[in-house]
This record gives C-alpha cells, sequence and structure tokens, in this order.
C-alpha cells in the first residue's frame, strides 16, 4: 500500500484525513479550498500534537519544537 504524507505536517492522509481539495496537505493544514493556512496556524496545531508526547510540560517550548518540526516538512522548508 503506497501511503502519502501530508507535505506541511507529515500526518499520514487517510480517508479519515484527506483534505477533498488537496492532494498533498491534510485536512487539518489546507482550508476547504485545499490551500495551505497559514504557517503560525499550522504551527500551533503541531504544537499541541507535540504536547501529548511529552511527559514533562513546564518550561517547554512548544512552538519553538514546533517551529523546529516544521522546518523539515517540504512546505514549509527553507
Amino acid at each position: 500500500m503506497n501511503m502519502n504524507f501530508c507535505q506541511s505536517c507529515g500526518m499520514p492522509i487517510s480517508d479519515e484525513t484527506r483534505n477533498p481539495k488537496s492532494e498533498i496537505y491534510c485536512k487539518y493544514c489546507a482550508n476547504e479550498n485545499g490551500q495551505l493556512n497559514p504557517r503560525e496556524a499550522v504551527q500551533t496545531g503541531v504544537s499541541e500534537w507535540l504536547k501529548m508526547f511529552a511527559p514533562e510540560k513546564e518550561g517547554v517550548d512548544f512552538m519553538k519544537r514546533a517551529d523546529n518540526y516544521l522546518k523539515a516538512m517540504p512546505a514549509w522548508a527553507e
């Protein structure tokens, strides 16, 4: 099975996460027209996702971690 991943956040694109108007972005990273959401909005979502895996949340800058994560994604690579 060929698995596609969101070019913005890396999420596997499945029937549940697919954006019907985009072939490369998930429903969380693209708007209803299939256009990529602003980076800050995607970064906020990724930071919330990262919090789920952190045993210690005190003093952790999740927005900075999300920024570093997004730099590795094709949509946000510098």
